[in-house]
């Protein structure tokens, strides 16, 4: 297994919406695995394959407290969101510490494909449904920070802007 490099903001490849999976093989088994141990070193709960420059989509995510549930989703696609929460999120895209309160549903019900390419469905609530919900957004080219006012984002920018600076000064 590798730890693969995380894009972070600015990078304009976040952006890029991924294309379906068509091929389920050895190799896509090999970037997932990458994906689980680069996931798990970054101390996050998600990752969606465009963070890493693979636009196609995939992602994994492990919300346990125990660090060992890993599913891996793969050509996702949310049929069902009942309620509203407000989580504080992050993400590993978005440097600068930053964290913001997101609007999402409480529950969702995920219909993909798993590594092998059998399709199955998943009901999620709380964490879960918001990182499923947080990944989808990474495949279609949006991040957290997109659902934020404009007041917000700029607050973001600027602290993300702050970070690097200090960062390169080291």
């Amino acid at each position: 297994m590798a730890l693969l490099p995380i894009l972070t903001l600015p990078d304009p490849r976040l952006r890029i919406k991924a294309k379906p999976v068509e091929q389920f093989d050895a190799d896509l088994r090999r970037l997932v695995d990458d994906m689980f141990e680069t996931m798990y070193k970054s101390n996050g709960v998600g990752l969606a394959a465009t963070q890493i420059n693979v636009q196609q989509r995939i992602f994994v995510m492990d919300v346990s407290d125990t660090r060992d549930q890993r599913i891996c989703v793969i050509n996702p696609e949310i049929i069902s969101r009942e309620g509203k929460q407000y989580e504080n999120e992050g993400c590993l895209s978005v440097g600068g510490g930053a964290y913001d309160r997101v609007e999402r549903a409480y529950k969702v019900r995920l219909r993909a494909q798993d590594i092998e390419g059998k399709p199955f469905e998943l009901d999620a609530t709380e964490l879960m449904a918001t990182c499923i919900q947080h990944e989808i957004d990474h495949l279609d080219g949006i991040l957290f920070i997109d659902r934020l006012s404009k007041l917000k984002q700029e607050r973001i920018r600027k602290k993300i802007e702050k970070s690097q600076k200090l960062e390169n000064r080291e």
